[in-house]
Order: structure tokens, then C-alpha cells, then sequence
């Protein structure tokens, strides 16, 4: 292929099909690959000039690279710096840090789930991080209000903390491997709370709804109800694969009684399966749910239906960014 041919690519949009799960799992193990975690200053700054200059000329003339080279530096780039104000993240808030992060911290919850000291530091440690997170990738347009990030944090603080500490008294009644289960019971717990309050102002006014041509035409509070519960499961399906078959693979560790001389090894084992888990878990469960989500204007609010009809007539289905 001619470098004349690469003029047609659009790189502000995934490389791969988002209509199909392949196509959105391709996207997303690419957007959320740890590899990237550890570019040096040099490749992202070359990253970012190769984007640049491909964004101005439309054109790969001069930069000698092929298609799949053009695709590697616009995933590296998307990976540190910010989509809409183009400055570079935090590293631990970027997407290509959440599976080396959450490895650590998901393998600690559950190495530590006993003692309540520990239970309290790691689930504080964990939504602390989620805080960074969503700052980090905060929108850059209408940025989350320090308000709004401070009512998510201690919400889900107090959610995930209280939930561990209650079913931490309730398991030790219980088998072994419901202790170890409790931490996901909690992350959940907390996701559950954290997320609709980082997205409260959507649920009380809306979400976004544009048309075909990709115009803005008004919002919907259903929509946001919708948006917020797909990515709530797809949260909590990304953790339970890590949380539970660690849990299960440690109980049978001590009921066989294999580590009975060699204690130290819990934690780096618990650590290599959540490595393991989340590095395939984190981006097939991204993908669960399109990023751009068709409505039919049928399925909305009564006013909100009206408001868009009184515009256009025609407008049948309308798109909404889920967020993730």
C-alpha cells in the first residue's frame, strides 16, 4: 500500500468495528495495554509529535511509517495524554497503569482480609486510587466539580470499608472461602456508590443525546440511568475473575496444607493470579457495552421525545457515550 492510501485514516475514531464485541475487545486491549505504562519520556513525546503533525496534514508524507506504526504511536499517545486538553496524565491515573495498579492492590485486599486494621488501609488505599483515576480522566470540557469528587471519595470510602468490616464479622461463621470472598463484596459495594455520585449531575439533568451527524439535540435522565448501571456491572465484572478465583485457588493452597512452610508465597501468588486475571479481564470487560450506545427516541422521556421532535421530525435514533 502506497503512502498516498493512508490519507483516509481517521484516527479520532477506534481502529477496530465498536458495532461488534471483537472489535471493541481489539480497542480496548490496546487503550488499557500495561505495556504502555512504562514508555519512556522519549517515545510518548515522539508519540505525540507523530499525532500532531498526522492530525495537521491528514497525511503520513514525511513521516515514513506504515499503517499499523500510525496506530501503535495513536494508542501510546491516548494512553498519557489527556483527550481533550492534551496535557500528559498522572502515570498511576492513566488507563494503561489500571491492571499493574489494580494487581497490587486487589492482591493486598485479599492477602490482608483478616486483621480490621488492614481491611480498613486497603479499601481506603483502593478508592483513594479510583479517586486519581477518575481526576486524572476527569472531562477537560465540563470538568467533575472538586465537590462532586469529594462526596464520590468519601462515599465510597465509608461504603466499601463498612461493607468488609460487616461481612468480615458475619464470614467468620462462615467457611474460609466466604472470608475471602468479602473484599469483592465490598469493591462492588463501593463501585456501586462511587459511580452514580461521580455521575450525579447527569443523573439529575442528563446525559448527553446527539444525532447521526453527531450534533448535540438534548438529554436525557433514562439514558444516564442506563449508562451509569452498564458501567457499574462492567466495573464489577472486571473484579470478580481476580477476587474469586484467587480466593479459591488459596483455599485449596491451605486445605491441602501446601504452603504451610513457605507463608511468604500467599501474597505473590494472589499477586501473579490478579495480574493475570485483570490483564485479560479489564479490556473484555470494557467491552461488554458499546462505547457510543444507539437509542430509539421511543424509549425516552415523554418532554424529552417532544423537545427533539419540535427540531426535527425525522430524528428516530439517537447515540449517548457511556462513559466507562
Amino acid at each position: 500500500m502506497s503512502i498516498s492510501n493512508y490519507e483516509k485514516i481517521d484516527i479520532e475514531k477506534p481502529r477496530w468495528n465498536q458495532s461488534t464485541y471483537i472489535g471493541r475487545a481489539k480497542h480496548f486491549f490496546n487503550l488499557t495495554n500495561p505495556i504502555n505504562a512504562f514508555a519512556s519520556n522519549e517515545q510518548l513525546e515522539r508519540a505525540r509529535e507523530i499525532i500532531t503533525q498526522y492530525r495537521k496534514e491528514k497525511s503520513l508524507d514525511g513521516l515514513k511509517i506504515t499503517e499499523d506504526e500510525l496506530w501503535s504511536n495513536k494508542y501510546l499517545y491516548d494512553s498519557a495524554y489527556h483527550p481533550d486538553t492534551g496535557e500528559k496524565m498522572l502515570l498511576i491515573g492513566r488507563m494503561s497503569a489500571q491492571v499493574p495498579m489494580n494487581m497490587i492492590i486487589t492482591g493486598c485486599m485479599m492477602t490482608f482480609y483478616k486483621s480490621t486494621p488492614a481491611v480498613i488501609f486497603w479499601q481506603w488505599f483502593n478508592q483513594s486510587f479510583n479517586a486519581v483515576v477518575n481526576y486524572t480522566n476527569r472531562s477537560g470540557s465540563s470538568p467533575i466539580p472538586v465537590e462532586t469528587l469529594a462526596q464520590s471519595y468519601v462515599g465510597a470510602v465509608g461504603g466499601a470499608v463498612i461493607t468488609a468490616l460487616t461481612l468480615n464479622r458475619l464470614a467468620k461463621r462462615a467457611s474460609p472461602l466466604a472470608g475471602r470472598l468479602v473484599p469483592l463484596a465490598a469493591v462492588a459495594a463501593a463501585n456501586c456508590v462511587n459511580i452514580p455520585l461521580m455521575r450525579i449531575t447527569e443523573l439529575k439533568y442528563g446525559i448527553d443525546l446527539q444525532n447521526e451527524k453527531g450534533e448535540y439535540v438534548g438529554k436525557s435522565r433514562k439514558a444516564a440511568k442506563e449508562a451509569i448501571s452498564s458501567v457499574i456491572l462492567s466495573r464489577i465484572l472486571m473484579s470478580a475473575p481476580s477476587m474469586t478465583l484467587a480466593p479459591v485457588l488459596m483455599n485449596f493452597l491451605d486445605r491441602r496444607k501446601l504452603l504451610v512452610g513457605a507463608k511468604w508465597a500467599a501474597a505473590p501468588i494472589q499477586l501473579a493470579v490478579c495480574g493475570i486475571c485483570l490483564t485479560f479481564a479489564t479490556p473484555l470487560c470494557c467491552a461488554l457495552f458499546a462505547q457510543q450506545v444507539p437509542i430509539s427516541i421511543d424509549n425516552l422521556e415523554p418532554d424529552v421525545k417532544e423537545k427533539i421532535h419540535a427540531c426535527d421530525r425525522n430524528a428516530k435514533i439517537l447515540v449517548y457515550n457511556k462513559g466507562l
